[in-house]
């Protein structure tokens, strides 16, 4: 040993810097946690907001069908009232309607009965028709065939009697 420069002994590691890139390792976990987190978020948010779009078109649907419905009707119960002939049914039509509901097509079909004449009920003479409205957001319904992801078809049926 020398008196004018002291011989240091050894330096040993400390304990934080062992503890140094552990630090960092957590820090990539976390980070990576998070950024799936965010992305299973984002899918979420995604999907929900696909189905809100979807119970939308399926509630515009409904409203075309009953739109068609309410066609059907108005053709049958027009004509005279009793005692004057019930009309036959009218051909089946494809309607295009105007408005919000531009993207729907209805198909409306009747079935008269009976097919001429009436039933009677005592002295009441009776016509039943059966309207059937089809509405879809497609060229026709109902559509043959896989139809698109975007595909919605709603069908109401009524009975009328005069």
């Amino acid at each position: 040993m020398s008196t004018t420069c002291p011989e240091r002994p050894p330096r040993r590691p400390s304990a934080a810097q062992g503890r140094r890139g552990f630090t960092m390792v957590s820090v990539l976990f976390i980070l990576v946690v998070l950024a799936a987190l965010g992305a299973a978020m984002a899918s979420f948010s995604a999907r929900q907001q696909l189905g809100s779009a979807m119970d939308q078109e399926h509630a515009r649907a409904l409203q075309a069908a009953r739109a068609g419905l309410e066609w059907a009707a108005w053709q049958v119960l027009r004509a005279s009232p009793p005692p004057a002939a019930a009309p036959a049914c009218f051909a089946s039509t494809q309607l295009t309607l105007a408005g919000s509901l531009s993207d729907f097509k209805v198909n409306v079909s009747c079935t008269r009965t009976p097919a001429s004449g009436s039933l009677s009920d005592g002295a009441t003479s009776l016509v039943f028709y059966q309207v059937v409205a089809n509405a879809c957001n497609a060229g026709s319904c109902p559509v043959s065939g896989t139809p698109g992801a975007s595909y919605v078809e709603r069908q109401l049926s009524s009975t009328l009697q005069r």
